[in-house]
């Protein structure tokens, strides 16, 4: 009988290793990040992106679509930064709303990661 109980341990010990082994692979570092000011707009993501549209003519659709979950990301120089947060659960379209097709002058923490460059916003207010 203690044989089997050990043995049986033994096997769910080994069954375990590969599941523990893929979570740990599955851990993702977060880039360095370097502070930055940027001033940009607005836009929502998914019109800006399959359609081009932006400005105050879309603001009133831009609006609804953020109401709904459609990302919103500020789009300065030709390079769209999607807002992040580093804690789990934090959606950043709130921090936006109040802006959207309008344009902001944002503080935070840069960093790009296969190709997305993101921002962790600190302060945001209207660009003059």
């Amino acid at each position: 009988m203690l044989k089997r109980l050990s043995t049986t341990a033994a096997l769910l010990a080994l069954c375990a290793l590969p599941l523990r082994l893929a979570a740990q692979e599955h851990k993702a570092v977060a880039p360095a990040g370097n502070e930055m000011t940027l001033t940009g707009q607005v836009v929502d993501v998914n019109c800006y992106v399959s359609m081009g549209a932006s400005g105050a003519g879309h603001k009133q659709c831009a609006a609804a679509c953020a109401k709904k979950g459609v990302a919103l990301a500020i789009l300065s120089d030709g390079t769209l930064y999607m807002p992040v947060s580093s804690k789990p659960g934090d959606p950043q379209n709130s921090r936006l709303e109040p802006f959207v097709e309008g344009r902001v002058k944002v503080t935070g923490t840069h960093r790009m990661s296969s190709g997305l460059h993101t921002i962790e916003i600190k302060t945001i207010e209207a660009a003059t």
